[in-house]
């Protein structure tokens, strides 16, 4: 059985930082290319950032680039999420989820097969 479990959001001024954690179990991690989306409310689910299965591949949105960075160990199963300089629209849900492909310039929710049940990440002004 497949669990994806995210950690590490909460409240947070503007300007400030948070680390997402995401461990995934039962699946073999590094075959897996990993992502992060999230999603407001009353908006649609948006893709962050993404990470291929050999750590060296990555892909940001352009509303975090510069700001968030992800990272993979792959022998912890464990995908991260840096966000820095967060601004109040950076509040969402955010999920952490697993892919069996990587695409190179977009996410797309239909290849990610494994999903966490998300942490709510505010942002105050």
């Amino acid at each position: 059985q497949v669990q994806v479990v995210e950690s590490g959001g909460g409240l947070v001024q503007a300007g400030g930082s948070l680390r997402l954690s995401c461990t995934a179990s039962g699946l073999t991690f590094g075959d897996y290319a990993m992502g992060w989306f999230r999603q407001a409310p009353g908006k649609e689910r948006e893709g962050v950032s993404c990470i291929s299965w050999s750590p060296g591949r990555t892909y940001y949105a352009d509303s975090v680039k510069g700001r968030f960075t992800i990272s993979r160990d792959n022998a912890k199963k464990t995908l991260y999420l840096q966000m820095n300089s967060l601004k109040p629209e950076d509040t969402a849900m955010y999920y952490c989820a697993a892919a069996s492909l990587y695409r190179t310039n977009v996410m797309l929710s239909a290849d990610f097969r494994y999903w966490g049940q998300g942490t709510q990440v505010t942002v105050s002004s």
